[in-house]
C-alpha cells in the first residue's frame, strides 16, 4: 500500500481520524476502564465466560493438626548404615546380629527398597509388608514398637 493511500494520511486534519466523536477513542474509559476495572460490575459477564475460576477457589488445605509428616528409611539404607551407627552408639551387634531401634533415630516407618545382608532386629513405628520379609528372610526380625 502506498504510504499517501493509508488511512492516517487520508484523515489528517480531521478531528476524529474516523473513530467517530471525539472521545470514543481516547482514554480508558471507552474500555470500561483499565486491566481489572469492573470486573465484579459491568464486565462481570465477561469475566464469568472468559476468566470462570479468576475469583473462585479450587480444593481445600487440611488442617496442621490433622497432617503427620512420616519420616521413612529403606532397609537397603539400614543394612549399609547399621556399622556406622554401631560406631555412634545408635545400634548394638551381638553373635546373632544387629539390634536398631529406628525410632531413636527419628524414622517412622521402614518400607522395603533394597538388600539386606545381616540379620538385623529392629523396632520401628511402622512397617511395609516386603521390609518385614526381606529382614525375616535374612534372619532378622521387626518389632512394632
Amino acid at each position: 500500500m502506498a504510504h499517501k493511500d493509508r488511512k492516517i494520511h487520508k484523515k489528517r486534519g480531521s478531528r476524529t481520524c474516523g473513530w467517530g466523536g471525539a472521545q470514543k477513542h481516547r482514554g480508558a474509559g471507552s474500555r470500561g476502564g483499565r486491566g481489572m476495572a469492573g470486573s465484579n460490575k459491568h464486565k462481570k459477564s465477561w469475566f464469568s465466560k472468559y476468566a470462570p475460576d479468576h475469583f473462585s477457589r479450587s480444593g481445600f488445605n487440611r488442617p496442621q493438626a490433622v497432617t503427620k509428616d512420616i519420616k521413612a528409611i529403606n532397609v537397603g539404607r539400614v543394612d549399609e548404615c547399621i556399622d556406622g551407627w554401631v560406631k555412634e552408639g545408635h545400634a548394638k551387634k551381638s553373635d546373632k546380629g544387629y539390634a536398631v531401634n529406628l525410632k531413636d533415630l527419628g524414622y517412622d516407618k521402614l518400607l522395603g527398597s533394597g538388600r539386606v545382608t545381616h540379620p538385623l532386629a529392629i523396632n520401628v513405628r511402622a512397617c511395609s509388608e516386603s521390609a518385614k520379609e526381606k529382614v525375616e528372610g535374612a534372619g532378622g526380625e521387626v518389632n512394632l514398637v
